[in-house]
């Protein structure tokens, strides 16, 4: 069996450079790797991705919280599964906290609610070790700006939304035998050599 391992975090905190490094870093040690991103990875998941973006759609709380479940759905089925049962390790951009601290939080919708369809959704799998890369909203949103591209739907929130889902993360973060929080703000090499370090047991055992 493989290895499930997700990173999690606001918009801006690294989590897609960080899946690319620690990708290279286990295929270096002769891991057989793998990176893929939520929603999306897999065709129909990815078309969702479009519509729960699109900043000319209105989306209601409870629609977008099923949507994203359905992308993870597909996704668990058609890649997340086939690659753990032939021991291969995923590193995944996002995962189930994401909707927990967005959706269930962030939309006022309830942990639990979107906890119970997302557990429906993926059939119970977990990750085997969540990385939660800590950043400050206000420095999350500075970064994203800097991009240079054009916020989608959800980039579009208020302030306050980032910081009810900055401290839904925080709460999370409280089960540390699976959740390991990286401090966002140090270089992409220090934030991927704390990854690696939080990791080192999995590696290891």
């Amino acid at each position: 069996m493989g290895r499930l391992i997700t990173i999690e975090g606001l918009d801006g905190a690294g989590k897609t450079t960080l899946a690319s490094g620690l990708v290279a870093a286990l295929s270096e040690r002769g891991i057989d790797a793998h990176a893929l991103r939520e929603p999306g990875g897999v065709a129909l998941a990815e078309r969702v991705r479009a519509v729960v973006k699109d900043p000319e759609l209105r989306v209601g709380a409870r629609a977008e919280a099923l949507l994203y479940a359905a992308a993870r759905a597909q996704l668990v089925e058609e890649a997340l599964r086939p690659l753990l049962d032939v021991g291969a390790w995923v590193v995944l951009d996002r995962f189930l906290d994401s909707s927990l601290a967005y959706q269930g939080a962030g939309r006022g919708l309830g942990i639990d609610a979107v906890r119970a369809i997302n557990l429906f959704g993926t059939g119970g799998l977990q990750p085997d070790r969540t990385l939660l890369l800590r950043i400050d909203p206000v420095q999350g949103r500075a970064r994203q700006a800097g991009r240079g591209e054009a916020p989608d739907r959800l980039e579009r929130e208020a302030d306050a939304f980032f910081q009810t889902i900055a401290d839904a993360y925080a709460q999370l973060a409280a089960e540390p035998q699976r959740i390991r929080v990286l401090h966002a703000s140090a270089s992409p090499e220090r934030v991927a050599a704390q990854a690696l370090a939080a990791l080192e047991d999995l590696l290891s055992g």
